[in-house]
């Protein structure tokens, strides 16, 4: 997959959920990938939270987890609106994104966990909600 700088992201779920796992090597080129301009933006969260509901409860490497939570966090803790915090906008955002399966999983408990520990306050309501289920 050495195109993974280029293809387009869609093409990349689908050549990752081929086997319908996240392996080491599949967090390694969607780290570089998703990092390759510093920032990560909504098309890219999108398509981690659409990636992780499709794999969600299998066998995926353990720095999956990892990198997704890190790479949301960036996306709402790193924009220009509200550097730090997690504002109004962003915690619906992530309240939609994080329930729109059904559930929260592991790998999105590890996202609310860092939230959690690296936002500032104020929280908003939505996201205190989601701090309650850790």
């Amino acid at each position: 997959m050495s195109h993974h700088l280029t293809a387009p992201l869609s093409q990349l779920m689908d050549e990752i959920l081929e086997d319908g796992i996240i392996d080491a090597d599949e967090v390694g080129w969607l780290r570089e990938r998703l990092y390759d301009d510093g920032v990560i933006d909504q098309e890219e969260a999108d398509f981690l939270f659409a990636l992780n509901d499709a794999v969600s409860g299998k066998a995926n490497h353990a720095s999956w987890g990892e990198l997704f939570a890190q790479a949301i966090a960036d996306f709402v803790l790193k924009d220009e609106v509200s550097p730090g915090v997690v504002d109004e906008d962003e915690a619906a955002y992530l309240h939609g994104k994080l329930w729109a399966d059904g559930q929260i999983d592991a790998v999105e408990r590890q996202l609310i966990a860092k939230l959690q520990a690296d936002a500032k306050a104020p929280f908003p309501a939505k996201l205190q909600a989601l701090f309650a289920l850790l």
